[in-house]
């Protein structure tokens, strides 16, 4: 019993020392954790929602979905930084296959600004050390907060990068309704004249429907990362997110999930039935609500965290910037744990 014990706790919780260069502040020696328990997680700072021990949580009692945090530590055990992914477990009958994805929400939390590329880098390396570990086939890196951010780090550990749109919309000068195109808004006005109604979700129907209307909208599509949706109950029970519906005549015909991290609004996902509903247009009135809700919860802004490839013609895109949104351009970062498929697409997506 007490040898699968310690066997446990090492497969919990795995750690690298690490060597820094010595700066101003002394700091050398580094620990490198990497913890999938929750009760083993040291006290960490959790205003980041997507490296946040309530997160971890949620994906802890998520089906599909393991959790890693990665946390530097000094020699006396005090937090330098953390970064947390996800590994999620994906298949399907038809057509039939099996494979896990590694997925990481931006560059994660420091405590202190002046080491963070030196930080991050150290535990790029233990994430990407500890995937390998679990066969997972690729891991991906969106919504880094500088474009340029761990360039070098990244590049290091194999990582290829493929431009990516990012759009936000700044909520904190003037209200949604003085950004958005006077086209757009009058479309919004005539489908609540005739009926349509969005709000936030108030019961699990409600979210079970959303779910349903995205699972529908990237079944086909290999380029998604939607969670069971145990994780949108225990999102919708929080204070950190909110899961919207827009219905029509009882039906549940659109839905958003927007997630608050310090003082920003993410919207994570978002679907709507706008082909059987076409001159309600529920697509607007999905993103106007989340933009709105977000504007009364006074956000600074609110990020579209999925607008997708720098094409030229971009639908989305530019549905998107009708809301009155600032685009730009970012990397996304991927490493297939498979080398020669690794160096294939490195050559593919070349600068």
């Amino acid at each position: 019993m007490a040898k699968s014990a310690r066997n446990d706790h090492l497969y919990t919780k795995e750690t690298w020392r690490k060597q820094m260069r010595p700066k101003a502040n002394g700091v050398k020696d580094i620990d490198i954790h990497i913890i999938t328990r929750s009760e083993e997680l040291p006290e960490l700072d959790g205003s980041n929602f997507f490296h946040s021990p309530l997160l971890f949580r949620m994906a802890e009692q998520t089906p599909g979905l393991t959790p890693y945090m990665v946390v530097a530590c000094q020699k006396n055990g005090t937090p330098l930084a953390h970064l947390m992914a996800m590994l999620r477990r994906r298949g399907s009958w038809i057509p039939p296959y099996l494979f896990t994805q590694g997925r990481v929400y931006g560059e994660g939390v420091y405590a202190d600004e002046e080491h963070k590329e030196e930080l991050f880098a150290l535990m790029l390396s233990a994430i990407t050390t500890k995937l390998h570990r679990q066969l997972c086939l690729y891991i991906e890196f969106s919504d880094i907060s500088k474009k340029m951010f761990g360039y070098k780090s990244f590049r290091q550990n194999d990582y290829f990068s493929i431009g990516w749109m990012q759009i936000h919309n700044s909520l904190h000068s003037k209200s949604p309704e003085l950004r958005i195109d006077e086209d757009v808004l009058e479309h919004i006005h005539h489908a609540y004249d005739n009926g349509a109604v969005t709000r936030e979700a108030r019961n699990e129907e409600e979210v079970m429907a959303v779910f349903r209307l995205l699972k529908r909208y990237y079944r086909f599509r290999f380029q998604r990362f939607i969670p069971d949706v145990s994780m949108f109950m225990q999102l919708h029970k929080s204070r950190h997110g909110s899961v919207n519906v827009t219905i029509y005549r009882g039906k549940v015909i659109g839905g958003s999930i927007v997630a608050y991290s310090e003082k920003n609004a993410y919207l994570w996902f978002e679907a709507s039935k706008k082909k059987r509903y076409p001159l309600l247009r529920p697509h607007m009135l999905t993103v106007w609500h989340a933009m709105k809700d977000s504007y009364d919860r006074q956000r600074e802004h609110i990020f579209f965290m999925n607008v997708g490839l720098p094409f030229r013609k971009n639908l989305y895109r530019e549905f998107i910037l009708h809301f009155g949104g600032k685009p730009v351009s970012t990397f996304r970062w991927f490493h297939f744990t498979f080398h020669w498929l690794n160096r294939l697409l490195a050559w593919v997506y070349r600068e």
